[in-house]
């Protein structure tokens, strides 16, 4: 069926490029359907030093541009919607949009995680001006500054132990007098005399400078009502990522956070469908990582598509 495509990727982060570009140059003309968000989470990322290839830094924006460009250029067809449902119970899958409706042999699932923030008006225009979800991107960033952490488990535990490495001070903020983080993450932080704690509190707002950075902090004691002002340079939220796999429950294999599993590189539950990026990776969720399960997927789904069963490969 000429209209059947042989690979359509979900999302336009480093891995949803990544995948398309690799199955591009594999002449298997991918379709992206790029999301709402396109580009990613790095679209709201100022500097990234950390990717490969940019001894001096490259915008986030500008990297996304350039990956973006990459994959059209070998010939990859990029949509600009949002996927409003999947159907991977029939053959082809099937894949909506508002105003459109695709068919595939393979799917790359790159719908990525949001991270959880605080909900403050201040928040959304400060991200990369100052507050951050990420320490390993972006901690060396505030050397010899006091920042803080919001959060009370173990990835706010292990941000606040890695920040000490350039923070002057790291102040962690968290709701409640009691931590979730485990015992050992726990003592972790606890023995390290560069953490202060400030407990049973909320952050109520984030001040900003006349330059748009962030300088300070309120903290409400949410037991007496104080309020005080924490002068801070960066304040790091680590209360958790919400993987995007809304289209794909009670179709696809998910663990209990809602992340999609895979194995044997990105294979998901389902014979044709992959999966990539932050939507299956609670761990290290970084760019090159993202990039790199692309990779994965766009190669996986090449094999697959070279030894599919002969009576799905005409439909």
């Amino acid at each position: 069926m000429k209209d059947v495509r042989n690979v359509i990727v979900i999302g336009s982060g480093p891995a949803g490029l990544t995948a398309a570009l690799y199955t591009a140059r594999a002449n298997l003309k991918p379709v992206v359907v790029e999301g709402l968000e396109a580009g990613g989470q790095l679209m709201l990322t100022t500097l990234v030093e950390n990717f490969p290839g940019f001894p001096k830094g490259v915008m986030g924006p500008e990297l996304m541009n350039d990956m973006r460009a990459q994959a059209e250029h070998f010939g990859a067809e990029i949509v600009r919607a949002q996927v409003t449902s999947v159907d991977l119970m029939t053959r082809p899958y099937v894949v909506r949009t508002p105003d459109a409706e695709y068919r595939c042999r393979s799917l790359v699932i790159a719908t990525g995680a949001s991270s959880r923030l605080l909900g403050l008006p201040s928040e959304r225009g400060l991200i990369g001006r100052g507050i951050s979800t990420c320490a390993t991107c972006d901690g060396y960033f505030f050397r010899g500054h006091d920042i803080a952490v919001v959060g009370g488990g173990d990835s706010a535990m292990e941000e606040a132990v890695y920040l000490t490495r350039f923070a002057n001070k790291v102040t962690l903020v968290h709701r409640r007098e009691t931590l979730r983080a485990s015992k050992i993450m726990q003592d972790k932080a606890r023995a390290n005399p560069k953490i202060a704690w400030i407990l049973n509190s909320e952050v109520e707002d984030i001040k900003a400078s006349d330059k748009g950075e962030v300088v300070g902090m309120v903290v409400r004691n949410n037991q007496t009502g104080e309020r005080q002002e924490v002068p801070v340079a960066g304040v790091f939220v680590a209360i958790g990522h919400t993987p995007n796999t809304a289209l794909f429950r009670g179709q696809l294999e998910l663990d209990q956070n809602g992340y999609i599993i895979t194995r044997d590189g990105s294979k998901t539950s389902i014979a044709g469908v992959f999966a990539c990026g932050d939507v299956q990776d609670h761990v290290y969720r970084q760019a090159i990582t993202a990039a790199g399960t692309g990779c994965m997927a766009a190669i996986d789904a090449e094999h697959y598509l070279d030894n599919i069963p002969e009576h799905l490969a005409s439909v």
